[in-house]
């Protein structure tokens, strides 16, 4: 009676286990990110320079429009834009939608709610899960939508200065790029 033998297992099964490792156990481990580079002078210059510009701009229409609560989320956009121009969070889409796409939910919010804290909450969260949605991030936009619950400024004009200000931060860091060699935007839409 002849029977076959049984196959060894202790043999490799594949390419990969049959060559010999030459990576280290110790290069295998993943890596952690370290800080960002430090950016080069000009561009650190320009950066600050362009974000201060834009803001004091922004300072200046808000008062005449008696919006001065609307320069915070602003001047976290700026930083977006001037400072990582190359995150989706800071990409002409998300600054102006995102921001847009937040008050309208606060208006929304404040319809139902009206003015008021939990409100303003409420606000914050869903213009998380709005811009999400129409894949425009920008989490400087949540605290648009937790003004517009708590203050009830006026529709129009408000939504006139926040599309006003985004194409000004836009401009702002197109302008800015353009200077210092950088790019900007990744992506329009």
């Amino acid at each position: 009676m002849t029977t076959t033998p049984a196959p060894d297992t202790t043999l490799p099964t594949t390419a990969a286990e049959t060559a010999p490792s030459t990576v280290p156990a110790a290069a295998v481990a993943p890596r952690r990110p370290g800080p960002p580079p430090r950016p080069r002078p000009r561009v650190l210059l320009l950066s600050t320079a362009g974000s201060v510009a834009a803001l004091l701009l922004l300072v200046a229409v808000g008062t005449v429009l008696d919006q001065p609560l609307l320069i915070p989320p602003l001047a976290a956009s700026m930083a977006l834009v001037a400072g990582a121009p190359d995150l989706p969070l800071s990409q002409p889409r998300s600054v102006v939608g995102g921001q847009l796409l937040s008050a309208l939910t606060g208006f929304a919010v404040l319809t139902v709610a009206g003015p008021g804290l939990w409100g303003a909450a409420v606000a914050g969260g869903l213009a998380l899960g709005v811009m999400m949605l129409a894949r425009t991030p920008h989490s400087p936009a949540a605290a648009t939508a937790v003004i517009v619950a708590l203050t009830s400024p006026p529709f129009w004009s408000f939504l006139g200065l926040l599309a006003l200000a985004c194409l000004l931060l836009v401009a702002v860091g197109l302008a800015a790029a353009r200077v210092s060699g950088r790019t900007y935007p990744v992506y329009w839409f």
